[in-house]
């Protein structure tokens, strides 16, 4: 009767079934795979992945509570302390955590991390003593979930990895704020006169398609390797470069200061810098302006990452005039901040505020006309010529337009929802490749067409075979190279037929023409040379440039190719080809 009653009266921390394992350790498995595993194999079921792991979690929770055979305190207690630490632990989390994947990102790995120690814990403990087990059980919850507030990310890939680092670790911006010792160098005047001449006019080249032409280089990269001409640290932003003569003008941040720099080509030395009091940030991307600057007639056009438009003369950086574009547009700061490069056309410059084109006189800076409100858009504004008649085309999250640059009236339209990153490519043929800058999106060719009653633009085909993202796409001698996730691959622009697939390098690229040559920058700061035909995925060499998650375009001229992420920016000298 003692004994029995002594049963009767043991509280759930006591009971000595033997606890059910199988389950937890089937859904451990089966979440550590396609929360981590499988992603990395196949970026395209990152979402899958994404909501495998939170659903992972809650079938732990419930195994757990309800089928694990533990006592029931201790069951409950269990859960109840897992609660509990994970709000705490997002209350203290480092901002860059807490607002990354639009507010989920603690959520997705904190509640997968947790489940699988917890698993683990069950196994490891489950023939310890019962205060041992408790001890162990308390420690593996507080530990496995209040780690993160000791971390913050850097950063997120395109894959949607990130860069984790100590919370309290000096950023590669703080750093270089400390030992900022490069103060600008005065250009000689008769070199300022002479060096009008814009060898790289801005994002992407003369036509922002990427392409070069009348450059050749050595192709063998074992026997004449790229020469690093100087390698200097620079501010965080996603600019690329626009180069005049011996000038290099970029965009940057440094601490709240939003910056236009210009650089010595041969030397990478600072020549001058201007400074405006802005500061935009994201978790994804980092701080620091998103566009390229753009070369006009020896000035220099930028648009900030908060839309601030300036004209600044590009020898001295002096002021021609400036506005607020978004103040002007009316339109909020996209949750990544203004990302499209300024188009001069005629007597205008043109930006992309968000999803809405606004143009401005070029010599006073007055507004001469704004587009239709198109939503949100990373994209920039695209001069093309389409049927014979010039336009700007732009991506929005309405779709694609083309407007006439004179005055802004929209010429046509092709509804499409999504929010762009890249830019519209034009084939040979005269037919448009567009992405939706979402990786389940597929790749569409759009036949625009100028008729007697107006315009119509209509889906020719649509693949998924190439998924662009933000990684822009080359056109060339009737096939499209870009990527499939990470992966770069070619298509037939004829009807998308994929020719080939090749490595993971989820970059940006510049194509040399003539050579049938495509230049990668991938994402982790690689150099690759890869051939663009379509027999097969050839790579000819590669090697590492820069250091650091690198999301700005590279530019060749001449002989140099630049390179630059939110860390550092380096130049190399490549060999020209002998014929």
């Amino acid at each position: 009767m003692l004994t029995q009653k002594k049963q009767n009266q043991t509280d759930g921390f006591s009971e000595k079934r033997k606890l059910r394992l199988w389950p937890g350790i089937i859904i451990a498995i089966l979440l550590w795979l396609f929360r981590f595993i499988i992603p990395v194999i196949s970026p395209e079921m990152l979402n899958i992945g994404v909501f495998s792991g939170l659903i992972g979690g809650l079938a732990i929770f419930i195994w757990w509570a309800f089928f694990s055979r533990a006592g029931r305190l201790e069951r409950w207690s269990a859960i109840l302390l897992m609660v509990i630490t994970l709000i705490a632990t997002y209350l203290i989390i480092d901002k860059s955590i807490s607002t990354a994947m639009m507010g989920l990102m603690f959520w997705v790995y904190a509640i997968p991390v947790l489940s699988i120690a917890f698993v683990i814990w069950a196994i490891v403990s489950r023939n310890f003593k019962d205060r041992l087990r408790r001890v162990l059980m308390v420690a593996t919850i507080l530990l496995s979930t209040g780690f993160w507030a000791l971390l913050r990310t850097n950063g997120m890939t395109g894959e949607a990895h990130n860069d984790f680092e100590y919370r309290w670790a000096p950023t590669p911006e703080e750093r270089l704020l400390s030992q900022a010792t490069d103060e600008p160098m005065k250009l000689p005047a008769n070199i300022a006169m002479q060096d009008t001449v814009v060898e790289w006019p801005g994002f992407r080249g003369s036509n922002r398609d990427g392409i070069i032409t009348g450059v050749k280089i050595a192709t063998d990269w074992t026997t004449s390797p790229p020469v690093e001409l100087w390698r200097q640290p620079v501010g965080p932003g996603c600019s690329s470069f626009a180069i005049q003569r011996m000038l290099v003008y970029t965009q940057e941040q440094r601490g709240d200061d939003e910056m236009v720099t210009c650089y010595h080509l041969k030397t990478g030395q600072p020549v001058w810098r201007h400074a405006d009091k802005a500061r935009f940030w994201d978790s994804h991307a980092g701080a620091g302006p998103r566009a390229t600057p753009t070369l006009s007639n020896g000035r220099v056009y930028s648009f900030g990452a908060t839309g601030l438009l300036n004209v600044l003369n590009s020898t001295d950086g002096a002021v021609v005039w400036s506005r607020n574009a978004a103040s002007d547009a009316n339109v909020k700061i996209p949750d990544w901040g203004f990302c499209g490069s300024p188009l001069v056309f005629s007597d205008l410059v043109v930006v992309a505020v968000a999803g809405k084109l606004v143009a401005y006189d070029i010599e006073t800076g007055t507004p001469r006309w704004f587009g239709p409100d198109g939503g949100g858009s990373y994209s920039s504004p695209q001069l093309l010529t389409i049927d014979g008649v010039e336009q700007i085309v732009l991506l929005n999250s309405v779709g694609a337009s083309g407007f006439n640059p004179n005055d802004g009236k929209q010429l046509w339209k092709y509804p499409w929802s999504g929010e762009p990153i890249l830019q519209p490519a034009l084939t040979q043929e005269g037919y448009l490749m567009l992405g939706a800058g979402d990786l389940e999106q597929n790749l569409r060719c759009v036949a625009v067409k100028h008729k007697t009653g107006g315009w119509s633009a209509e889906e020719s085909w649509t693949t998924a075979n190439l998924k662009p993202y933000f990684n822009d796409i080359l056109i060339h001698k009737g096939y499209a190279f870009g990527f499939y996730g990470p992966h770069m691959v070619c298509i037939d622009v004829k009807d998308g037929t994929r020719m080939w697939k090749g490595k993971r390098y989820a970059g940006f690229s510049i194509l040399l023409a003539e050579q049938d040559l495509i230049i990668m920058l991938s994402e982790r700061g690689e150099i690759a040379l890869i051939k663009a035909t379509p027999d097969k995925f050839t790579e000819l060499g590669s090697f590492q440039a820069i250091k650091g998650k690198t999301w700005s375009h590279p530019v060749l001229v001449g002989d140099i190719i630049l390179v630059r992420n939110s860390q550092e920016m380096a130049a190399y000298r490549l060999t020209k080809s002998a014929v």
